[in-house]
């Protein structure tokens, strides 16, 4: 199960992503998603967890919890949707 991971400390890093979702299940990968142009975070990440029980149980027990700093919104991630404008584009 794909998971959103919003409101992250710029500071945060994947390990620290991976530890603390690693204590609620299976975690198979972890992107902290950065600024195309400038390289920097963008303040939210992708967790994959090795199945729903996993993710759901993430999502309960992460969601609202403190991570370096900042409140955590954790949910399923939703696919990306197509036909929208984007910046490559232009």
């Amino acid at each position: 199960m794909r998971l959103y991971v919003g409101n992250l400390n710029f500071d945060t890093t994947e390990d620290t992503l991976r530890d603390a979702f690693a204590a609620h299940g299976t975690v198979e990968e972890v992107a902290i998603i950065t600024d195309r142009d400038t390289g920097r975070p963008r303040g939210f990440a992708f967790v994959t967890m090795a199945n729903e029980d996993d993710g759901r149980n993430a999502i309960e027990k992460l969601g609202g919890t403190e991570l370096d700093g900042r409140t955590l919104n954790v949910n399923q991630a939703r696919e990306r949707q197509s036909g929208g404008p984007r910046r490559d584009r232009y």
